[in-house]
């Protein structure tokens, strides 16, 4: 066989990568990820901010201010709290560019700073990694202890070993469900199920038996396949990501040099040599959680976990190597020796995030506690009584606050006008979180109407004449 051959050969098989994934064979057979425990000072950083978040995840469905929950998400009933304030449905607009303005603050984050928060802040990485994973390597061992354990026939020992796993997995996956769900229907709803029992409550107890069973799936059989085939933001961070992204990246110019790779021999000055820094020792695979080589440069499998970063560096400094070798920063930084420097596209970002931020905070601080709507009522025409021309309307009014509201009605466009409901007053009582329709008449008398399509305003007041809500809508009247 030819030297040409040889090398085309070689070739093809360094740029394979492109055209599969780390996770599967190239019969499409999954590949089981068997990653080494991390160890080392990204990695004590992750646990920390790992403990914060799980941390708000279990205590913030407890906490309440002014009896409301500080965050609920009840999509089914259509009811959301944030920091203890109400939204309902009616406050689609608001949560509609609150949505908005995430994405936006999602993309501004990549575009600069890559996937730190699949790395970092994402649930998936944080319950596999820093919950599942732990608990696997006091259970089963370390990489060559797992695979060593798969490997081997269902003796005692694999059958005592599994099912004590899979048995805390289930128990782990189960608590989860029930803290979520404390996060949609509200911890007091969930103390309901578990004091009534599930008679009482079998929907919401099948709901969470089968969350349970997809935690349970994810975490102990699809694990890092969710990252790599179902979450569209590797898809994305190839749109977005640039040379002048940070992310987790190696310095192929000081770790191939000239002549490439070689393994370490003790005395060797590598850089007079011009032999790369990395010695080929396979750590930074060894660890991935994905399977992956970071070496072949960015990857859609690659969530930036920095596991590899630790791994490098505990292996240079023991062969008395500058450490970074695998480290944050961008692939111009390492081909160009540029530092960083915000681009017209991230600016451009920047700007369209804090309008976006802008418009979500006047929403909120225009925001009223009590949406009205006022309509003439349909097929009906204006009626006169002396000098008074009346007109029927429909109204619906929502309470957005979990308080009693008594709640005056005001013609604030024609202060002689009258507004009268079906009871016979203009006084409305609305429950904390209620909704009311029903029927009025206006009176307005004739001196005071300009045109036949009168543009009038009615006004909401609290027992203490305070403004709460107003609407305009159309009078009718004779043609003058």
């Amino acid at each position: 066989m030819s030297t040409n051959q040889n090398k085309t050969e070689l070739e093809d098989e360094l740029e394979s990568f492109r055209n599969s994934i780390g996770t599967a064979e190239k019969s499409g057979k999954r590949k089981w990820v068997f990653a080494k425990k991390p160890k080392g000072k990204y990695y004590n950083y992750r646990s920390y901010v790992s403990w914060f978040l799980i941390l708000i995840l279990l205590v913030v469905p407890f906490i309440k201010i002014n009896g409301n929950p500080l965050f609920k998400f009840d999509v089914i009933k259509g009811e959301f709290y944030l920091f203890s304030y109400p939204f309902f449905t009616s406050d689609f607009k608001i949560l509609a560019i609150g949505m908005i303005t995430t994405m936006v603050f999602i993309i501004l984050f990549t575009v600069v700073y890559g996937r730190i928060f699949c790395g970092w802040i994402c649930p998936q990485t944080i319950f596999l990694e820093m919950v599942f994973r732990k608990i696997e390597y006091v259970i089963d061992g370390d990489r060559n202890k797992q695979i060593k354990l798969k490997n081997q026939a269902w003796n005692e020992e694999k059958i005592r070993k599994r099912l004590l796993k899979w048995t805390i997995y289930a128990i782990i996956s189960f608590i989860i469900s029930n803290i979520l769900f404390a996060w949609v229907i509200g911890v007091d709803k969930l103390k309901d199920l578990i004091v009534e029992g599930p008679v009482e409550h079998f929907s919401t107890l099948l709901g969470l038996l089968i969350f349970t069973g997809i935690f349970y799936f994810i975490f102990t059989w699809f694990r890092e396949q969710a990252c790599v085939l179902v979450c569209p933001y590797g898809r994305l961070q190839g749109v977005l990501i640039d040379k002048k992204t940070i992310i987790v990246a190696y310095d192929y110019v000081r770790g191939e040099r000239e002549k490439g790779r070689q393994r370490f021999k003790r005395g060797q000055d590598r850089e007079e040599e011009g032999i790369g820094d990395c010695i080929d020792c396979g750590q930074c695979v060894a660890v991935c959680p994905t399977g992956i080589d970071i070496r072949n440069g960015t990857q859609l499998e690659c969530v930036n976990c920095t596991a590899c970063i630790d791994a490098c560096d505990e292996v240079m400094t023991k062969t008395n190597l500058p450490t970074g070798l695998i480290r944050y920063a961008s692939e111009e930084e390492i081909a160009e020796k540029k530092p960083f420097k915000f681009t017209a596209r991230m600016v451009g970002y920047s700007v369209v995030l804090l309008i976006l931020i802008g418009v979500l905070a006047s929403f909120l601080f225009m925001r009223s506690d009590v949406n009205s709507k006022f309509l003439r009522m349909p097929g009906t025409d204006y009626k006169t009584e002396n000098h008074l021309i009346i007109n029927q309307f429909t109204y619906q009014l929502q309470n957005k606050t979990k308080e009693t509201k008594q709640l005056h009605l005001k013609l604030a466009s024609h202060p002689e006008g009258e507004i009268i409901l079906e009871n016979g007053t203009s006084v409305i009582i609305m429950q904390p979180g209620g909704e009311i329709q029903g029927n009025l008449v206006i009176k307005i008398p004739r001196e005071q109407l300009r045109s036949y399509k009168e543009r009038i305003e009615i006004e909401l007041v609290d027992e203490n004449d305070k403004l709460i809500d107003s609407h305009k809508t159309s009078f009718a009247a004779p043609f003058q």
